[in-house]
C-alpha cells in the first residue's frame, strides 16, 4: 500500500485507514462519517487528497496540444484560472475527469488517483513532440472546504480570501510555498492547496489548530459529493459512458461543438445533435432505506430503465440520495421509479441534482 505525506498525522489522529486506489486512506476519523460531514456543510473540513495526480504541462502552446485529447475549451482560458474537463476516447468513452489550471508558463492537471499512471502515460504518448509532462510526485493534495474555508485561510494567506471560484494563486503559507484553487467536490466554497511533501504535514496541522477545521475522511467526501450531485470516476463515469449520457454537456465548449478534433469527437457531437438512449439522473428513494451502487432501476410495470451508480444517505438532505442511469424517456424530473432492493420493488422518483444547494464563492 503506499502513503501519503500525511499518513503518519492520519494515524495520530485515530483514523480508520482503508485500502483506496492503491493507498491507506483515511475513511473517517472518532468523530465519524455523518458528524464529519454536516461539519463541512457548517463550518470547514480539512480532506488528504494526495492521492490524486499533480501534473505540469509546458511546451510552445500546451493548450492547444491538451484540446487534441479533451472536449473542453483550453487555449481560452485566462491565466489564473481554471476549468473541469475529461480525456474521452476514440469511441466517446470517458478516461478519466480532471482539473487545468492555466498557470501562464504552464498548465497545471489534477486527475483521478486510480487514473493517474495510465493519465500521464496518454499524455506523454499522445503529446510526444507537442508538449512535455511533469508529473509532480513531489507534492501533496489539502483540500479545506466549507462555508468558513475562507475566513480560516485567509488567516494565513490574506489574498484567498478574495479569490474567486475556480481561480488559482501561487502564495506562501508559514513559509511554504503553495498553489491555492478556489475549487473543490463537496459543493461547498473551499480551496484545494497543492504543496510540497516537505510541508504537508505543518500546513494540515496548522489548519486543524483553527477552531472551526476537522479533519474528513473519504466516508465524508464521498457523501458530501453525492449530495451535490458530482461524478465519481469508474463508478457513474467511466469509458462506457459517454459525457452527454453523462449529463456533462456543458464540459464541451462551443468553439469545440463546431471544430471537434477531440477523440470521440464524432460519437459525442451526433449525440448532442440527436440525442442518446440513456441519461444520468438524480433519484430520490421514496423511504428511508438508501439504494447502493448497481441497485437495478425499473419503472412502474417492472420493465429494466438502468441502475444506480452511487447511493447513500444524505446527512444534510436527512434521506437517502442516489444517481444512476436510465433510459432517457424516463429521464424527466419527478418521474416515478422503482429501485429493487432485496428483490423488492422500492418507490422513488427521478430528481433534480444537486440534492444539496450548492454554495460556491463566485467572487
Amino acid at each position: 500500500m503506499l502513503t501519503t505525506p500525511l499518513h503518519e498525522l492520519h494515524v495520530e489522529l485515530g483514523a480508520k485507514m482503508v485500502p483506496f486506489a492503491g493507498y491507506d486512506m483515511p475513511v473517517q476519523y472518532p468523530l465519524g462519517i455523518l458528524k464529519e460531514h454536516l461539519h463541512t456543510r457548517a463550518a470547514a473540513g480539512l480532506f488528504d487528497v494526495s492521492h490524486m495526480g499533480q501534473v505540469r504541462l509546458t511546451g510552445d502552446n500546451p493548450a492547444a496540444a491538451l484540446e487534441t485529447l479533451v472536449p473542453g475549451e483550453i487555449q481560452a482560458l485566462a491565466e489564473g484560472r481554471m476549468r473541469y474537463s475529461l480525456f474521452t476516447n476514440e469511441h466517446g468513452g470517458i478516461l478519466d475527469d480532471l482539473m487545468i489550471t492555466n498557470m501562464g508558463d504552464h498548465l497545471f492537471l489534477v486527475v483521478n488517483a486510480g487514473c493517474k499512471a495510465a493519465d500521464v502515460e496518454h499524455l506523454r504518448t499522445r503529446l510526444a513532440g507537442k508538449a512535455e509532462v511533469e508529473y509532480l510526485g513531489d507534492r501533496a493534495l489539502l483540500a479545506l472546504q466549507g462555508p468558513q474555508a475562507a475566513e480560516v485561510l485567509g488567516r494565513f494567506v490574506p489574498a484567498a480570501e478574495t479569490m474567486k471560484f475556480m481561480s488559482a494563486l501561487e502564495a506562501t503559507f508559514r513559509g511554504a510555498p503553495v498553489l491555492i484553487t478556489r475549487s473543490g467536490y463537496t459543493g461547498e466554497d473551499g480551496y484545494e492547496i497543492s504543496v510540497p511533501n516537505a510541508f504537508a504535514e505543518i500546513t494540515a496541522r496548522l489548519l486543524l489548530a483553527e477552531e472551526e477545521v476537522e479533519a474528513i475522511g473519504l466516508g465524508a467526501r464521498d457523501s458530501l459529493r453525492l449530495e451535490a450531485g458530482l461524478c465519481l470516476y469508474g463508478h457513474d463515469i467511466d469509458t462506457t459512458t459517454t459525457p452527454v449520457e453523462a449529463n456533462l454537456n456543458w464540459v464541451i465548449g462551443k468553439r469545440r461543438r463546431a471544430e471537434g478534433g477531440f477523440p470521440g469527437a464524432d460519437v459525442i457531437l451526433d449525440q448532442l445533435a440527436n440525442g442518446t438512449a440513456r441519461k444520468r439522473v438524480g433519484i430520490r428513494p421514496d423511504g428511508r432505506a438508501p439504494a447502493r451502487e448497481h441497485t437495478q432501476i425499473t419503472d412502474a410495470f417492472g420493465a429494466f430503465l438502468g441502475e444506480v451508480t452511487s447511493g447513500g444517505f444524505g446527512p444534510s438532505v436527512n434521506g437517502p440520495v442516489a444517481m444512476g442511469y436510465v433510459a432517457t424517456a424516463s429521464a424527466a424530473p419527478g418521474t416515478p421509479v422503482n429501485l429493487v432492493v432485496r428483490g423488492k420493488p422500492m418507490p422513488a422518483k427521478v430528481a433534480e441534482m444537486p440534492f444539496f444547494p450548492q454554495r460556491y464563492y463566485r467572487g
